[in-house]
């Protein structure tokens, strides 16, 4: 299929890196008109291009200036990162009302060196099908998942400096954009300043834990992987009916209590960027104590993910990628949120309280079908900092979408498949439209 170039691409919000430029830059290349934006002054300054648009006003007037936006500029499509943003999120719905197509960018599935193209959006909203025999059906027309042999490490404190920098530039300067509804869970200064006092208290504890871990691990000892996610993740917000992540662990340890067998153990492994504000170690303790199982409870920030993965007897999480890393392991998994691996014959799917003694086994055959079908239709190899890697990513972003190619290969179902069963769980997805005076696309939700 040749590449339709009466493209007219808006860019709304990207990763906090040069990327976005660089991706514009070869859409324009590639015969495509370009506008942007702009939002916040972490946009302004990030975009290094002229011509750009600047939106000033509130966001309950956002939806209304958006879409006069699409009609006078004639915009075909829509590229954002992280699409429940509110304004993203706003963005999806009136797109979706007038035919043109948006992009949800994210970190990959399949990570590391992997990105998300998603037509439509993700989790709930994810268009990728959870019917294992349309899985299998797309698995057989695309070539089979490789690990490519090429990586693109980047070190940390690139990432960590282009997040930090665009979130202060946003948040301490906000005069010519005084409307702008950033939608933090945490005040940046807060967030960042917290970990001054996590890395002491770290230091004083984390190696006792690890040494734990390891202990279970090496010893052979029966014990389970519960996986924390950032208490600020859009995932976690939005695509479960939890309203903070403790509810969740109240929830596990207390089947954990009444269910696995006395011998076993509950590692519970947090984010490694998580802050410290939540203290889950303390809250972990907390819940173990009460309810009767605190020396087989354990919370540890550092540890060999991929051993403790392999040698455990299942991972718990809401919808971390971990729980997509412990498939490819062989290890059971059990999703309480809503996760686009979550497909019967992969994952338990009775309940949390069946999964300690009887969990259900991986479909290898299924597994390697949907990393097949995940890297051809909605995964990138690629990066957002690394230059090889964004080279890569962009190259490849430009083609599936000039060729209309994202969700390819009838891996796109109408309406998303796990909507329905987001809105039965009480799973806030259409929450951060508060406020907007926009409501889901009807055809969306019917």
């Amino acid at each position: 299929m040749e590449a339709d170039t009466k493209r007219n691409i808006l860019f709304l919000q990207g990763p906090p890196s040069t990327f976005w430029c660089q991706l514009a830059d070869q859409f324009k290349a590639a015969g495509a008109q370009v506008r942007r934006i702009n939002l916040s002054m972490g946009d302004w300054v990030y975009w290094r291009r002229r011509g750009a648009d600047n939106y000033r006003g509130r966001f309950s007037r956002w939806g209304e200036y958006l879409r006069q936006y699409l009609l006078e500029n004639r915009i075909t499509d829509i590229l954002y990162y992280a699409d429940r943003l509110p304004y993203h999120a706003v963005a999806r719905e009136i797109a979706a009302s007038l035919g043109v197509d948006t992009y949800a960018v994210e970190f990959g599935y399949l990570r590391p060196d992997w990105v998300t193209l998603e037509r439509g959006g993700m989790g709930a909203l994810s268009h990728f099908p959870n019917d294992p025999t349309l899985v299998r059906k797309i698995a057989q027309r695309v070539p089979p998942f490789e690990q490519p042999t090429e990586h693109f490490t980047h070190r940390f404190g690139v990432e960590a400096t282009n997040e930090v920098t665009y979130n202060l530039l946003t948040a301490l300067l906000p005069y010519a954009y005084p409307f702008y509804r950033a939608d933090k869970y945490y005040h940046p200064l807060v967030d960042y300043l917290a970990w001054v006092p996590n890395a002491l208290y770290k230091f004083m504890t984390e190696r006792r834990r690890s040494q734990a871990v390891e202990r279970l691990s090496r010893g052979r000892r029966r014990y389970w992987m519960l996986a924390l996610q950032l208490q600020a993740d859009y995932q976690l917000r939005c695509n479960s009916h939890y309203r903070h992540q403790a509810d969740m662990i109240e929830e596990v340890i207390a089947s954990f209590s009444r269910n696995a067998p006395r011998t076993g153990h509950l590692v519970v492994k947090l984010h490694p960027l998580d802050n410290g504000i939540e203290r889950w170690e303390r809250r972990v303790a907390n819940v173990a104590e009460r309810h009767g199982v605190a020396d087989r409870v354990l919370a540890v920030s550092k540890c060999n993910l991929k051993r403790t993965i392999r040698r455990s007897q299942g991972v718990i999480t809401i919808n971390s990628t971990v729980g997509l890393h412990s498939l490819r392991a062989g290890t059971p998994v059990k999703v309480l949120g809503i996760a686009v691996y979550d497909i019967l014959g992969l994952t338990h799917q009775d309940s949390l309280d069946t999964f300690w003694e009887h969990p259900a086994p991986i479909d290898v055959t299924l597994r390697d079908a949907l990393l097949s079908a995940l890297a051809a239709t909605i995964q990138i190899h690629g990066s957002f900092y690394h230059p090889r890697g964004r080279r890569a990513a962009c190259d490849e972003i430009v083609r599936r979408v000039m060729h209309k190619g994202v969700n390819n290969a009838e891996a796109y179902i109408d309406p998303p498949p796990r909507l329905q069963s987001a809105r039965d769980r009480n799973a806030p997805i259409f929450s951060p439209l508060k406020g907007s005076n926009v409501t889901p696309w009807t055809r969306k939700i019917q």
